[in-house]
């Protein structure tokens, strides 16, 4: 029996976090209520943008937001494979071509340099990989396209100074609230933008396309509400949006709880044999959601069993991403096994340690210890 395990990401939780949830149990409302207002809003001015409408995940978030942006079928969209699932499959519920552009090694962010657009092209949805974000600025400048953010990881980074979510050079971005991430809402999601038309379509795809703004036809009554566009159910609750804000307080001393481990984790783990580690760049203030780790070339062969064994010796390893052309939907799509030859290098070395708020110099002392122990083994 192992004598502790630690996860390679979880939840912080407090009594005013439950205290806050409690509240709202015992008041009038537990969904479409003002917490969700107040949350959207508190949310929108933490990051600097005008508007915000908070979805039940961070893929129906996405969904919106490519609703909201107009993409259609026909139209290409681009995004990074390495990736969660949903930042590409929330074009494919609209209809979208889509396409992946390769990555960067050192980042695994999608690389600018390696986007194909035609004419056909409405979309980029660059990913800001493990919390570091890409280079939104050279992303803005490609001609003819519109840029949403999955900034899934990303919460609380900056890039040029500015708060990812500031939207200088993107129409949308798009946060998740899932427990892992930098705050949680249980399940949840968010999109940030300036323009107040995206505004109203995000919010009238997240309740059903119904609306009781803007009729088209005349009203019958203060009852009456119309469904102008064949939206979903994507609503969030208050009873979530009251965990969010209650949680939201304390993100900058969250990711400033991250950024200390990452810098423990740079400092102990330079120049050793087994592995490197992701960068940031320039300009560039990740907020840690993952703290990948690339395996030397030599070890690769080796990661199967090096993720089992350090499983099995108490650390919570994960693999951030299977490149998502690699799953059997997409290769039924037409996509090859092997799209995109930087990101095969990258998921073959890819392994995430724990990286979450309270881990402690003695959590930090056990990790080392537990790869090193293991990687010295092959």
């Amino acid at each position: 029996m192992i004598s502790k395990f630690l996860p390679y990401g979880k939840q912080t939780i407090d009594d005013n976090d439950i205290d806050e949830v409690v509240k709202t149990l015992k008041s009038d409302f537990i969904t479409q209520g003002p917490k969700i207002e107040e949350f959207e809003k508190a949310l929108a001015k933490y990051c600097g943008a005008k508007y915000a409408v908070a979805f039940n995940s961070g893929t129906s978030a996405l969904h919106g937001a490519y609703f909201a942006l107009g993409l259609k079928k026909g139209d290409e969209m681009i995004t990074s494979p390495n990736t969660f699932v949903a930042s590409s499959n929330a074009g494919l519920y609209l209809g979208a071509n889509v396409k992946f552009g390769d990555i960067e090694l050192e980042t695994g962010n999608l690389d600018v340099n390696k986007i194909e657009t035609s004419e056909n092209t409405k979309l980029i949805t660059p990913v800001h990989y493990s919390g570091n974000p890409v280079d939104l600025k050279e992303f803005s400048e490609i001609d003819n396209v519109k840029i949403i953010e999955d900034g899934a990881h990303a919460l609380g980074a900056s890039y040029n100074g500015e708060k990812i979510g500031s939207l200088k050079y993107s129409e949308m971005a798009m946060f998740s609230f899932h427990p892992v991430k930098h705050i949680t809402t249980g399940e949840g999601g968010i999109i940030i933008t300036n323009d107040e038309e995206y505004f109203e379509r995000l919010q009238l795809f997240r309740s059903h396309g119904i609306t009781k703004n803007n009729l088209v036809n005349e009203s019958h009554g203060d009852w009456y509400y119309e469904m102008q566009e064949l939206g979903f159910n994507y609503r969030i609750t208050d009873i979530q949006c009251a965990l969010g804000l209650s949680q939201l307080k304390k993100l900058d001393s969250f990711v400033k709880s991250r950024r200390r481990i990452a810098g423990i984790y740079n400092e102990i783990f330079e120049d050793n044999p087994y592995f490197d580690v992701t960068i940031e760049k320039e300009n560039r203030k990740s907020s840690y959601h993952l703290y990948p780790i690339l395996l030397k070339d030599n070890l690769v062969k080796y990661k199967k069993d090096i993720f089992s064994k350090l499983r099995a010796n108490g650390l919570g390893v994960q693999v951030h991403y299977i490149p998502v052309y690699k799953q059997p939907y997409y290769q039924k799509l037409g996509f090859k096994y092997d799209e995109c030859s930087v990101c095969e290098k990258f998921y073959a070395k890819e392994l995430s340690i724990p990286m979450y708020p309270t881990l402690n110099d003695e959590d930090i002392e056990f990790v080392k210890e537990t790869i090193y122990k293991v990687m010295g083994e092959f």
